[in-house]
């Protein structure tokens, strides 16, 4: 092999995302004649895995949320049956990773729900949780699963209190509440869930020991102004956080967590105003920008060479953006070198937007698609809570990962099928509590009951027998 070769390969490696295309679907394609929810609230509105896409919906005297087959494209019937238990709008909904039928919502009405939506989807309204998780004193507007751990879940609240969930237990474990001295902007994990990152009113980005709850570094002002910041996790540990000058500009910012003093790069991006929205793709190292409001998606990739963050292209379309999902790699189409699928929400429809690398060959295409974290969970909430971490277990999609998660069926406690208030301290005896799936819960409720009435009606003919004789 030529010198010219090895460059040629050099310059193919190194730029490879230079020319990363988006294309909206075609309108059969879409989800039409959905009602997004007007909520003043910056979360995605939208959440999204191989098998469904669950969109915020208004809903007249309480909250509600539509989960919908991802085949079920078109246009959707008014009476299509939604998920509606809260009694507040709902403001953030996110599917389980490790579970594609499991979704939590956090609502105005201070709770959290976790929902079962059924294979196939939903026939009729589902108002009954599977678990209530009651623990926050004002609405709840930030929910995060474990990357890693089982049955872990992350909620935020309007009263700056963090909550980590044992969900399976309905237990709140780890409660963050003397950290934050404003509302909470953002909140997520790093990639193995091992830390927290937080942004608040109050100008600090924070980075936390999720089991301690303690603040290991904070970083005061990333951004000069006044309008909400978010911030993720990106590669290497580093930080990517958006935000607002003083002059109400756009920013985007790289940090280092190691030198917290000076960002790597900081550059301006316009004078929009809507929220920028980071989702960042650990396997290519892009970085999708989505603006709330906006009509556009920038993106950009982060390296090890300055600027750091490297300006890719921007999608542009008409109608402006309420919301934004994200599939995750294992339910995209390698075969069309698929990079990344967005949910775009408009007001009255979802419209899937396609990211593609182009390439002329059919073959699967390995350094588009290196090892990707996959559905299952290293580390059982328990563990995890006890102090032991867990990698991602990561799965290749060359030979077409069956996309979808395993049929393995939620598990609670039998005494946590009732509402759990974490709030009000309720003991419960871990020892004597088994694992039992709902269906065989309610069965066995159901036993109970006839056996009581049996029982009832047995004691009374024995107390007739007894006073005529």
């Amino acid at each position: 092999i030529s010198f010219y070769h090895i460059y040629i390969y050099y310059i193919i490696g190194k730029y490879k995302f230079r020319h990363v295309f988006g294309q909206a679907v075609k309108t059969d394609q879409c989800y039409d004649d959905i009602r997004i929810s007007q909520m003043t609230w910056d979360s995605n509105f939208c959440s999204v895995n191989p098998k469904f896409v669950a969109m915020i919906v208004d809903a007249s005297g309480g909250g509600s949320f539509i989960v919908l087959p991802l085949s079920k494209s078109g246009r959707i019937d008014m009476s299509y049956p939604t998920v509606c238990g809260h009694t507040g709008p709902v403001l953030d909904i996110e599917f389980c990773p490790h579970n594609d039928n499991i979704i939590a919502s956090g609502s105005e009405d201070c709770s959290v729900m976790i929902w079962e939506i059924p294979e196939g989807g939903l026939t009729a309204p589902l108002t009954d949780p599977v678990v209530k998780l009651d623990g926050h004193s004002k609405r709840v507007g930030i929910l995060s699963w474990h990357p890693t751990a089982h049955n872990v879940l992350l909620s935020a609240g309007c009263d700056n209190v963090v909550i980590l969930w044992n969900v399976a237990r309905g237990e709140a474990v780890v409660r963050i509440d003397s950290v934050h001295t404003d509302l909470i902007y953002s909140a997520c994990w790093n990639r193995d869930g091992s830390k927290i990152l937080t942004s608040c009113k109050d100008k600090t980005m924070r980075v936390l020991d999720p089991r301690k709850g303690t603040v290991l570094i904070e970083k005061e002002k990333p951004h000069e102004g006044s309008r909400p910041t978010r911030a993720v996790f990106v590669s290497d540990g580093k930080i990517l956080s958006t935000g607002f000058s003083r002059m109400s500009e756009r920013q985007v910012a790289l940090w280092d967590p190691n030198n917290f003093g000076e960002p790597l790069t900081l550059q301006e991006l316009d004078t929009s105003s809507g929220v920028l929205l980071p989702f960042f793709d650990p396997d290519t190292g892009i970085v999708y920008l989505c603006g709330k409001g906006d009509s556009s998606i920038r993106y950009f990739e982060i390296t090890d060479e300055a600027p750091y963050v490297h300006y890719l292209s921007m999608y542009s379309s008409k109608e402006s953006q309420k919301g934004m999902g994200c599939m995750p790699k294992r339910g995209l189409e390698v075969n069309k070198c698929e990079i990344t699928r967005f949910y775009k929400l408009h007001e009255r429809k979802c419209e899937p937007v396609v990211m593609t690398v182009p390439r002329k060959s059919d073959l699967f295409q390995e350094d588009l698609y290196p090892d990707t974290i996959g559905p299952e969970p290293s580390v059982e909430a328990d563990d995890w809570f006890q102090g032991k971490d867990g990698q991602p277990i990561l799965i290749s999609l060359k030979d077409g990962f069956g996309a979808t998660t395993k049929a393995k069926e939620f598990k609670v406690h039998k005494s946590l099928l009732k509402t759990t208030t974490a709030s009000a301290g309720i003991q419960h005896d871990n020892s004597a509590v088994r694992h039992l799936k709902l269906k065989e819960v309610q069965s066995l409720r159901k036993e109970v009951k006839n056996l009581n009435a049996a029982i009832e009606e047995l004691t009374k003919r024995v107390k007739e027998l007894e006073s005529k004789h």
